[in-house]
């Protein structure tokens, strides 16, 4: 009985070991989208007021985790009856992400100025004494959601593909495991994040030297940390996406591999310019999936 009690210990603490092991794995390999998740989710926060902030990233936060609930246990189905399609699905999330990153880059000329005037005037009116404020938080929560069910189901996509050949507990703990890390990690930096500037002028109003001196350091950061995330979020999309849709097919692979091994590089060079035909791969695809989808819209008009 001992023995069997010892035996049955060392094989969990073996599983818990891969399972810690495979979610650093998956965690390293969507920080890109993590990055991106990050500043899309703190710009949608945007234009609310400073004491509703927090309950629209609550908001947010529960519809991701509900997001979560849905992807994960479709992911373990999809491992389960259809493992041939993880790669498939990943393709389209990795184009879906450059397609993202293009339309980014191309705003200024996708939007006309009527439509960006608009929306500027519709947060200046919420501005005003009795304007609906509750309508305005319920459409950013929708969009935030929105937008995270696509980053999530990437994130579990990648995930998956990450332990796809494991036995199946494994895939469901590492599955869960970085499902509910990701989304405490991402909201819980956004409110953080949001809150910056408020932070900032608490302490700008206190009385010694040091604390309005960090106050103003604070003030200053804040809009240039939502510039950074946001420059950041967009160069992820390609790196993450480009980098899906490279190792997802051999002839652009190899295509990469032949071009920086023609060239001579190796080691840090080799990789960083590896990294650079996966960027150059997204901008292409992305632009292509938006050409099609722009030429979709406008017959739809017509």
């Amino acid at each position: 009985m001992a023995s069997s009690l010892l035996a049955l210990i060392d094989d969990i603490t073996t599983v818990l070991d891969d399972v810690a092991l495979l979610s650093k794995m998956a965690a390293k390999k969507t920080s890109g989208v993590l990055g991106d998740d990050l500043a899309l989710n703190a710009q949608q926060v945007s234009g609310v007021s400073a004491d509703r902030e927090l309950p629209v990233v609550w908001g947010v936060f529960k519809g991701s985790l509900l997001n979560k609930a849905i992807l994960v246990p479709a992911a373990l189905a999809i491992s389960a009856w259809a493992p041939w399609a993880v790669t498939p699905l990943l393709m389209v999330g990795g184009a879906y992400l450059c397609f993202e990153g293009v339309e980014k880059l191309a705003h200024k000329w996708l939007h006309s100025d009527a439509e960006d005037a608009e929306e500027k005037a519709l947060l200046e009116a919420l501005k005003t004494p009795g304007a609906d404020i509750a309508s305005l938080e319920k459409s950013k929560i929708k969009g935030a959601i929105r937008t995270d069910f696509i980053l999530s189901a990437e994130i579990i996509a990648i995930t998956l593909n990450t332990v796809a050949n494991e036995p199946f507990l494994s895939r469901v703990l590492v599955l869960s495991i970085v499902a509910l890390l990701m989304t405490v990690g991402v909201y819980g930096l956004v409110a953080g994040i949001v809150k910056l500037d408020d932070a900032g002028l608490w302490l700008k109003r206190q009385a010694a030297a040091w604390q309005q001196s960090l106050g103003g350091a604070l003030l200053a950061l804040a809009p240039w940390l939502m510039k950074t995330l946001s420059v950041l979020g967009t160069a992820a999309m390609f790196l993450v996406g480009g980098g899906i849709l490279t190792h997802g097919s051999a002839t652009l692979h190899h295509g990469i591999e032949q071009v920086v091994n023609s060239l001579g590089a190796t080691g840090v060079v080799a990789s960083t310019l590896q990294l650079v035909g996966d960027v150059l791969v997204g901008v292409v695809v992305g632009a292509a999936v938006l050409a099609v989808v722009s030429l979709i819209q406008k017959l739809r008009k017509r």
